[in-house]
């Protein structure tokens, strides 16, 4: 017997394969912070607009997680890990136990290892850091290439993205179906 390749996917394949590349992209939203010597100041000084800020601007978007976005804009001389850049901030980052930072789990501590997360539509959970978070709630990686770009998912880890002044890295904690951009 043999089988014909009619070009057409089910509904069950194309959502396998939707869900496939969400979970591919969780896991590049993050990677081992690389240890590349000081290239940003200790200083971030708050900035409400990326085309306003010389540095790095550094955009964190907690989504339906309630806490503040963080809009900073960081000193950068040269190019710099974003690891480092949101460190500067006083941002914080964790990775899984499986995965180690290879992804984001939690940002400055959200969600919290106790704290129910509710996406209408699906299945409310606590998110232990143990794998790969779900993809209908995650943490995306986010760049800039200049102030009047448009965003766009980093092709690379956190650990590994290295940014230059003028540009933009943001965190967006994305929920169910659309992946709204840093800021939106």
């Amino acid at each position: 017997m043999f089988s014909r390749n009619t070009g057409f996917r089910s509904t069950a394949a194309r959502t396998s394969v939707a869900l496939g590349a969400l979970v591919l992209l969780a896991a590049l939203s993050g990677c081992a912070p690389a240890d590349s010597g000081s290239s940003a100041s200790p200083a971030a000084t708050a900035e409400a607009s990326s085309a306003d800020c010389a540095g790095v601007a550094v955009v964190v978007d907690f989504g339906l997680l309630d806490a503040a976005t963080i809009t900073e804009c960081v000193d950068a001389t040269k190019a710099t890990p974003a690891s480092e850049t949101l460190a500067t901030t006083g941002t914080t980052t964790e990775g899984s136990v499986e995965y180690g930072d290879a992804i984001v789990c939690r940002v400055n501590d959200r969600p919290a290892a106790d704290e129910t997360v509710v996406v209408e539509g699906q299945e409310s959970f606590t998110e232990s850091c143990a794998s790969m978070p779900p993809a209908y709630a995650y943490w995306a990686l986010w760049v800039k290439a200049t102030p009047d770009a448009e965003w766009e998912y980093a092709q690379e880890g956190i650990g590994t993205l290295e940014v230059e002044p003028g540009q933009s890295v943001g965190l967006v904690y994305t929920t169910g179906t659309e992946t709204p951009t840093p800021g939106s």
